[in-house]
C-alpha cells in the first residue's frame, strides 16, 4: 500500500473515497415546531466537506448516523469534492480521541471501505499537529488492509484491496507529518510481516524456514545474521533447547539477527528474545485435539522480535539491539523428552522437566543465558509462555514481569506510545517457593497456582542479574475472531511496543 501526506485543500485530491472523523458528541440541540431535533455542525473546516454538513445532519436526526466508534455512513458522487464517495466515520467521544482510538478508528475505515471495492482512500485529519496521530492512523490503515488469506484459491480474493492511503492535513507541516507517516508505515509493514510469519501452516513453517525467512529479512534490511545449528548448539552445552526439540524430525535452531547503529550513543546494548516453537503438540503431555490447529501461533514472540527488527533497521535508532530468536517444533516421536527428564542448560543450572508442554521456558532459558554472554546489558522477550494469562488478563493487555522497575517503566511507555496495552503483574521472592524439585536446581511448572508467573520466574533463573523484561502475549498474539479494525488471526503484537523501546531509548528522532 502507498502511503501519502497531502496538504492540499480536499476538493482538490482525487481518490475513489474521501472520510471524515465524526464524534457522538458534535450536535447540538435546536427546537423546532416539529420537535426537538438534531443538528450537526459541520464535521470538518474543509469548505468542501462543510458544504455536505446538511446530510450529516440528516443522517444524525434519522438515526442512521450516531457518531460512535465505527459506524460508517457514505455519500456517493458528492457535490464540489473530487473524490467519488465522501465517508464519515465515528469515532466515539471527542475528549476519548487519542492515538490508540485514531488506530482502530483508521483500521475499521480501510475494512469497511475495502470491502465496497474503494482502492484509494484519503483520511482527513485536521488539528494534527502531532505526528502521533498521523503515525497511529497510517499504523491502523496499513494493518487494516491485512488478510489471512494467502492459501485460499478464490482467483478474486486480490480483486478488494487498497492501493494508496492518503492522510490529508491541511493545517499541518508537510515535511514532518511525512516523516510521521513514514514511520507508521514501517512499523505497520513491520507488524504485518510478523502477522504472515504467524499466519504459516506449520508444514509450510518449519525452524529452517523460520530461519530462512530471518535471514531474508536481514539481507534487505541490511542485518547482520547468523544461525546456529544442532551441532553448535550441543558444543555449547543447550541441553535445555536441544530436548524439547528432540521428538522432531525438523532440526532447532537459534537465530541471531544484529542491528549496529552507525551513532552509538552509550554503553547500552539491547537483546530482543522471541519464542519460535513453530508448532506444539505438547510433546508426550500432549495438549487436547481441540484448538491444537492455532499451535502454529506459538512462534508468535519469534515472528514479533524478526519484525521488529526489520523496522530497527530502517528507523536507525542509536542503541545496538540483537535479536535471539530458539526455533524449535515441540513433537512425540520415540525420541521425545518424557517428564521426568532432567536436561542441563547452557547456564549450567539443571532442570526437572515435569510437563513436556512447558517448552517454550526451556527454549528461552538457553537464549536469554546466550544474549548475557553476549553483551546484553538490557533483555527483553515475547513468548506466548501460558494459558494461565489469558485467565488473568483476558485478551487485552500482555502481560509483564521484570527483576527491573526501570526497564519495565520504559518498555510500558513504549507500549503505551505503540497502543499496545500492557499491564505489570508481581514477582516477588514468594513465588519462588513455587519452583523446587528434590532432584534438579529447578523444575519447569510450579504447580496449578500462578501459572504465568511461576513461568517467567523460571526465566528470571536465567536473566538475573541483567535487567529484564518479559512478556506473555499468549492471550494476545492471536484474534479468534475479526474485530472492525483487524482481521481473524495473527494479531503481530509487540512488535510496535519493541520498536518504540529502541527509538525511544536515547530520543532518537525516528527517520
Amino acid at each position: 500500500m502507498q502511503v501519502q501526506v497531502e496538504t492540499s485543500p480536499i476538493d482538490k485530491i482525487a481518490a475513489d473515497a474521501v472520510a471524515v472523523i465524526c464524534f457522538e458528541d458534535e450536535q447540538t440541540t435546536t427546537a423546532e415546531t416539529a420537535g426537538t431535533t438534531a443538528v450537526a455542525p459541520p464535521p470538518s473546516a474543509d469548505p468542501a466537506v462543510a458544504a455536505q454538513s446538511g446530510w450529516l445532519a440528516e443522517l444524525r436526526t434519522s438515526g442512521e448516523f450516531t457518531g460512535k466508534p465505527y459506524e460508517i455512513s457514505i455519500l456517493h458522487r458528492p457535490e464540489g469534492i473530487s473524490a467519488k464517495r465522501l465517508a464519515v466515520i465515528g469515532a466515539g467521544k471527542r475528549d476519548k480521541f487519542t492515538p490508540f482510538e485514531a488506530r482502530r478508528t483508521a483500521g475499521a475505515l480501510v475494512r469497511s471501505l475495502k470491502s465496497k471495492g474503494v482502492r484509494s482512500i484519503v483520511l482527513l485529519l485536521e488539528g494534527a499537529e502531532q505526528g502521533e496521530f498521523v503515525t497511529a492512523v497510517v499504523e491502523g490503515a496499513v494493518a487494516g488492509a491485512w488478510e489471512p488469506d494467502k492459501y485460499k484459491s478464490d482467483p478474486k480474493k486480490n480483486a478488494k484491496q487498497i492501493d494508496s492511503f492518503t492522510v490529508a492535513t491541511p493545517d499541518g507541516t508537510g515535511n514532518l507529518l511525512t516523516q510521521a507517516a513514514e514511520k507508521g508505515r514501517i512499523i505497520a509493514e513491520a507488524q504485518n510481516l510478523a502477522r504472515d510469519l504467524i499466519n504459516e501452516p506449520a508444514n509450510k513453517l518449519t525452524p529452517a524456514e523460520l530461519a530462512e525467512a530471518a535471514r531474508k529479512m536481514s539481507a534487505e534490511a541490511g542485518l547482520q545474521y547468523e544461525v546456529l545449528d544442532r551441532d553448535a548448539m550441543a558444543g555449547l552445552g543447550m541441553g535445555a533447547l536441544l530436548g524439547v526439540a528432540q521428538g522432531s524430525t525438523n532440526p532447532p535452531f537459534l537465530i541471531v539477527i544484529k542491528y549496529v547503529p552507525s551513532i552509538h550513543s552509550g554503553g547500552d546494548h539491547l537483546a530482543l528474545v522471541g519464542k519460535g516453537v513453530t508448532f506444539d503438540t505438547g510433546g508426550i503431555s500432549i495438549k487436547p485435539s481441540e484448538g491444537m490447529e492455532k499451535m502454529k501461533y506459538d512462534m508468535s514472540g519469534a515472528a514479533a522480535v524478526i519484525g521488529a527488527m526489520q523496522a530497527i533497521a530502517h528507523l536507525k535508532p542509536t542503541i545496538p539491539v540483537t535479536a535471539y530468536v530458539p526455533t524449535v517444533e515441540n513433537m512425540v516421536n520415540g525420541n521425545a523428552q518424557r517428564p521426568g527428564d532432567i536436561v542441563t542448560s547452557l547456564s549450567g543450572k539443571t532442570i526437572e522437566v515435569l510437563n513436556t508442554d512447558a517448552e517454550g521456558r526451556l527454549i528461552l532459558a538457553d537464549a536469554i543465558t546466550y544474549a548475557n554472554r553476549n553483551g546484553a546489558t538490557h533483555i527483553v522477550d515475547a513468548a506466548t509462555l501460558t494459558g494461565a494469562i489469558g485467565i488473568a488478563l483476558g485478551h487485552h493487555n500482555m502481560g509483564a514481569f521484570t527483576n527491573n522497575q526501570a526497564l519495565l517503566e520504559r518498555l510500558l511507555v513504549a507500549s503505551r506510545a505503540a497502543g499496545e496495552k500492557t499491564w505489570q503483574l508481581p514477582l516477588d521472592e514468594d513465588y519462588k517457593d513455587y519452583l523446587k524439585s528434590a532432584f534438579a536446581d529447578l523444575p519447569n511448572i510450579g504447580g496449578r497456582y500462578g501459572g504465568s508467573i511461576t513461568a517467567a520466574w523460571f526465566l528470571k533463573e536465567f536473566a538475573d542479574p541483567t535487567p529484564w523484561v518479559h512478556l506473555d502475549i499468549a492471550s494476545t498474539a492471536w484474534l479468534d475472531d475479526a474485530k472492525p479494525w483487524m482481521a481473524k488471526g495473527p494479531s503481530g503484537v509487540a512488535v510496535r511496543s519493541f520498536v518504540e523501546l529502541a527509538i525511544n531509548w536515547s530520543g532518537t528522532p525516528a527517520l
